[in-house]
């Protein structure tokens, strides 16, 4: 069962931004030093993705300056590209990620992620609806809230499991149809929770509301198995955002619970055979 293969997976999985060195966290928490700067401004968000792509090609490592909305930043970024982003950036951010590294100082709009295959994205606040659509490897911390529908379609992909970690509440509809990896919510979760998942796993720190859960799906207290998860996961947003929020996140605390899916196919009878 998929479930099994993405906790074991991700357990493992790399942690690379952990190295970051800590000098000048008070303007980049994660250290992020760049090497050159880009202001978008009131940039059409085609010019704004030009400039930036040609910085990427004299540079690994870039500052976006006073970012307003301009859709596609990170699109594509490959392995060993770094963005620092000031500013709100707009839809689809990292959409297609490649192994680069994004990060947002201030919130993000809709479909942080999406299709991404692998690199980081943290975000220094909140994001919009639809956060790791069809994601399918890489890693997203969200330090607030996420909209409605974050993991929809999420999915792993041969030995990829992607992962999305959102530090408050996320909006209804988490996890529709998700097929594959680990999604973690600090916060409140909201109505029609994991409708249609058939693989991965959902991790909640407070208890599902009444009547969120289908039987689709299965709820469950946290194992140690679980744990050897988390635990990862937790140390790195605490490294991310503790000294910003005042509090660490402990991946020790017994209430955490587990979705999984009750079935791999769980529209099976719907289908002629």
């Amino acid at each position: 069962m998929q479930v099994n293969d993405s906790r074991a997976l991700v357990g493992t999985a790399s942690a690379a931004s952990a190295a970051n060195k800590q000098e000048g966290a008070q303007s980049c928490p994660s250290g992020f030093a760049p090497a050159e700067r880009v202001t978008l401004g009131a940039l059409h968000f085609k010019e704004a993705n030009e400039q930036v792509r040609q910085a990427l090609d004299r540079v690994d490592d870039v500052a976006l300056e006073d970012v307003r909305a301009q859709r596609y930043l990170g699109c594509a970024l490959p392995a060993g590209k770094r963005l620092r982003i000031h500013g709100t950036p707009g839809n689809d951010l990292a959409c297609f990620m490649d192994g680069g590294t994004v990060e947002v100082l201030g919130n993000a709009q809709d479909q942080v992620g999406n299709t991404m295959n692998a690199g980081e994205v943290i975000v220094h606040g909140r994001c919009g609806d639809a956060a790791g659509y069809a994601m399918r490897g890489g890693r997203v911390f969200i330090r607030d809230g996420c909209g409605w529908r974050a993991g929809i379609h999420m999915k792993a992909y041969d030995a990829r499991q992607p992962v999305v970690v959102v530090g408050k509440d996320a909006g209804s509809f988490l996890g529709e149809y998700m097929a594959g990896g680990v999604f973690v919510v600090l916060g409140e979760t909201g109505d029609y929770l994991a409708r249609g998942m058939h693989g991965g796993v959902i991790y909640l720190k407070n208890p599902p509301r009444a009547g969120a859960l289908s039987d689709e799906v299965v709820l469950s207290r946290v194992d140690d198995a679980d744990l050897a998860v988390l635990a990862p996961l937790l140390a790195e947003y605490d490294r991310l955002f503790a000294s910003e929020l005042g509090y660490r996140v402990s991946a020790e605390a017994p209430e955490f619970f587990r979705v999984t899916p009750a079935s791999s196919r769980p529209y099976a009878s719907m289908y002629v055979r």
